[in-house]
């Protein structure tokens, strides 16, 4: 093996995958999915719901206790307030900028089938200006994840990429929209990309979901200008009966899973 086919693989093993779109477009599923094919070849898989709407923990199928149990990192005040040496929601003052965070995965993460999932939580707006601690720390902690971790890590996100600092958005090996048959879904999808092309982000594709048949694949194709479609999920009426039943998608709808591994592989080979 070459030394660049080396390291292609070697960052192929430790993907950072970065998931948003319009909200309601199935990128939750999509990040599930993911995570668990990634685990089926025995890697070690970070999955983080930065969606301040967390859902991620439902498509992985966890109860509700469960997810009760799951306490959201932007709720642990006093984890934060150690570590940073101020007390979340206060505002100037002197504080570490640079907290201690590597500890955050194994010590409040939940592990489930060779993954740990992470939940960020609520965060204030990246446009508000606010430089507070929770926001320092939370920052810090994306940035440990998708740059410092030799794990797969895939991140749910909104509908955007504001709450990632340019340093950790240049981590990022893959910025995945999910789009829908909509204008509204599309015009997000040209929104993020010039996000990310600002924050540094070099490969953005598309992911077409919730697709009825080759009538909605050319719509969402000829609406896509220079963005890359890199695959297609078909609309399945069983992922929302997993959800009504609390499953996750991975366990009940095999149709979905064979699509998602096909859009990992041609991400893998679009590297």
């Amino acid at each position: 093996m070459s030394l660049d086919s080396f390291f292609v693989q070697m960052l192929i093993f430790f993907m950072k995958i970065a998931i948003t779109g319009k909200g309601g477009v199935g990128k939750t599923t999509l990040s599930a999915v993911l995570s668990h094919l990634y685990a089926s070849e025995g890697r070690r898989v970070l999955a983080v719901d930065a969606d301040p709407d967390a859902n991620l923990a439902q498509a992985f199928g966890l109860s509700a206790e469960q997810i009760r149990d799951l306490k959201p990192i932007s709720e642990l005040t006093d984890l934060i307030t150690e570590r940073t040496g101020a007390r979340p929601g206060s505002m100037g003052g002197v504080f570490r900028l640079n907290p201690k965070v590597d500890d955050i995965p194994e010590g409040y993460g939940k592990r489930l089938n060779g993954i740990t999932l992470i939940v960020i939580g609520k965060t204030k707006e990246a446009s508000s200006g606010c430089y507070c601690p929770e926001n320092v720390f939370l920052r810090r902690l994306l940035r440990h994840l998708v740059v410092e971790r030799d794990e797969v890590v895939i991140v749910d996100m909104e509908a955007g990429i504001e709450h990632l600092t340019r340093g950790t958005a240049e981590g990022v090996d893959a910025l995945l929209v999910v789009v829908e048959p909509g204008q509204r879904s599309l015009q997000t999808a040209h929104t993020v990309k010039g996000m990310a092309e600002t924050m540094g982000v070099k490969r953005v594709f598309v992911v077409a979901n919730k697709v009825r048949g080759d009538e909605d694949l050319r719509y969402i194709e000829e609406n896509l200008e220079d963005m890359r479609l890199l695959g297609r999920i078909s609309y399945n009426p069983a992922i929302m009966e997993a959800d009504m039943k609390g499953e996750a998608p991975y366990q009940s709808c095999p149709e979905t899973v064979e699509e998602v591994r096909r859009i990992k592989e041609a991400l893998e080979e679009a590297r």
